[in-house]
C-alpha cells in the first residue's frame, strides 16, 4: 500500500480534519458559487479520495500579506489540524515591497509552527510590468522561506497551470473560472495530500 494511500485511509476512517486555506480572491472564489471556489474543490477531490477533510475558506478578496497577518488568529479559531498559506498576489498588484511582504508571510508562518500545524506555502510570480529585479525578488521570498523550512510543503505556484490561459480565466484574466478552479485544486492535490500525511504523523495518538 502507498504511503499516501495509508494516509488517506487513516484520515478516513478517523475524526474530520479541518484544514485552512489562508488566502485572497483566489481562494474566496472572486466571481464564483462558493461550490466552484478552489477550497470547495479540494475539498471534494479530497473526499473523492477517501479522506475526511473539511476546507475552511479564509480567503479574503483584496487581501494582502498584512491582512493575511492580520487576521490570523481569527482564522484560527476553527483549530484547524494544517493550513495553506496562498497570499502575495495582491502585494504585487498593489507593488508593495517584497521585504514588507517577507516579513508578513514570515510572521504568519511562524504564528502556525508555534501551534504545530503543518503548512503548505503557494507561491505567486509578480506581473511582468513590474520589472525584473522586483520579479526575481518577489519570488526570491517564497523560495527562500521554503528553503529556511525544509519541513514546510512549498507549491511554488498557485496559479500553475491555469495562470494566462484564457479558457480557464474570467474575463479580468486574473481570476479562475469554474473550469479554472477545478484545474488549480487537482494540479495542488498531490502537494495537500502530502500535508495531510505530516499532519496525521504529527497528531497526537
Amino acid at each position: 500500500m502507498l504511503a499516501g494511500t495509508k494516509g488517506a485511509a487513516a484520515q478516513g476512517a478517523g475524526r474530520e480534519i479541518r484544514l485552512l486555506m489562508l488566502g485572497d480572491s483566489i481562494t474566496a472564489g472572486y466571481g464564483l458559487a462558493r461550490s466552484e471556489g478552489p477550497p470547495a474543490r479540494i475539498q471534494a477531490l479530497l473526499r473523492d479520495r477517501g479522506r475526511n477533510v473539511r476546507v475552511i475558506d479564509a480567503g479574503v478578496s483584496g487581501d494582502t500579506t498584512a491582512g493575511g497577518r492580520a487576521r490570523l488568529e481569527w482564522a484560527l479559531a476553527d483549530n484547524p489540524d494544517a493550513a495553506i498559506v496562498a497570499l502575495g498576489g495582491n502585494d504585487a498588484l498593489r507593488g508593495l515591497t517584497p521585504a514588507q511582504m517577507r516579513a508578513n508571510l514570515t510572521a504568519i508562518l511562524d504564528g502556525l509552527a508555534a501551534r504545530g500545524i503543518p503548512t503548505l506555502l503557494a507561491g505567486m510570480i509578480a506581473p511582468p510590468n513590474l520589472g525584473a529585479d522586483y520579479g526575481r525578488d518577489f519570488a526570491a521570498v517564497f523560495s527562500d522561506l521554503a528553503e529556511a523550512r525544509p519541513d514546510m510543503v512549498f507549491y511554488p505556484f498557485l496559479l500553475e497551470g491555469v495562470a494566462g490561459d484564457p479558457a480557464l480565466n474570467q474575463a479580468d484574466r486574473i481570476h479562475p473560472n469554474p473550469r479554472g478552479a477545478q484545474v488549480l485544486a487537482e494540479r495542488m492535490l498531490p502537494a495537500i495530500e502530502t500535508l495531510l500525511d505530516r499532519a496525521a504523523r504529527s497528531a497526537p495518538g
